[in-house]
């Protein structure tokens, strides 16, 4: 039996702001790294190495679920995605959960890649991250 190749994945934490209290979410705090530390645990298991960083250079200011949504980008290049917003990858959030929305992204762009329009394709999703989608 082959073994598989692992997948390299970036989840990508952009600056941001604040505006309205209702979608705060502490990228930084404790509750927020236990989820990214139990999400890479379970991933490492499937064959996918996840790894975290922050771009603080770039800031978004959240006075949405779908600006929070753009807070958070993905990229790998063994799919062919690169740094796109979790919005982009899942469309609409079924119930405005980031880390449950973050673990769907994520396993979207490791399993099933083919299911993610493409960066060109015209959605209106983003509001101000930059992406292009």
């Amino acid at each position: 039996m082959a073994c598989k190749k692992m997948v390299q994945m970036v989840i990508t934490i952009q600056g941001h702001k604040h505006i309205r209290k209702e979608w705060f979410i502490d990228f930084d705090g404790q509750h927020f790294q236990t989820f990214l530390a139990d999400l890479t645990k379970e991933m490492r298991r499937l064959g996918v190495i996840i790894t975290v960083v922050r771009n603080r250079d770039l800031i978004i200011s959240i006075n949405s679920y779908a600006d929070l949504l753009n807070v958070v980008k993905i990229s790998t290049s063994q799919n062919g995605q690169s740094s796109q917003c979790i919005g982009h990858i899942i469309g609409k959030s079924p119930n405005l959960n980031i880390m449950e929305d973050i673990n769907s992204a994520i396993r979207r762009i490791a399993f099933a890649p083919e299911t993610v329009a493409p960066a060109d394709e015209f959605r209106k999703i983003c509001h101000n991250c930059g992406c292009g989608c």
